[in-house]
């Protein structure tokens, strides 16, 4: 068996390297603090977010997808508040809405909130 080791991969055309028409990582990912001061903890291919609103923030790719079709998976820390929920809504090729709920299902800030995004640049 032969191994590969590389420390970058870059697709010739740009954007992100596939395998069997596959992308070999998350297109963005975002780990942000929903409370207080809203600030990105780490990210790829996130610009900045935008708190509209208690649990409710916009979150701006630094490239934009291809088309809406892209798939999100989500987390949050539910130490602050057992039974919380985050949702993900309003998809554009240039951004997305998360938003946050307490176990009463009310939009309530969290402190921990994370998603991954997987699908074509533009």
């Amino acid at each position: 068996m032969s191994t590969i080791k590389a420390n970058d991969l870059t697709n010739v055309t740009g954007g992100i390297p596939t395998v069997k028409s596959q992308h070999l990582i998350p297109t963005a990912w975002v780990n942000f603090n929903g409370t207080g001061t809203v600030a990105i903890r780490g990210s790829e291919n996130i610009s900045s977010l935008t708190d509209q609103s208690t649990g409710n923030y916009i979150i701006n790719f630094t490239n934009n997808m291809a088309n809406t079709l892209y798939c999100m998976a989500t987390g949050i820390d539910e130490a602050q508040d057992t039974g919380a929920m985050l949702s993900v809504d309003s998809r554009a090729v240039g951004s997305f809405r998360a938003l946050t709920r307490n176990n009463a299902a009310s939009l309530a800030d969290q402190s921990y909130i994370n998603v991954i995004v997987l699908g074509e640049q533009a």
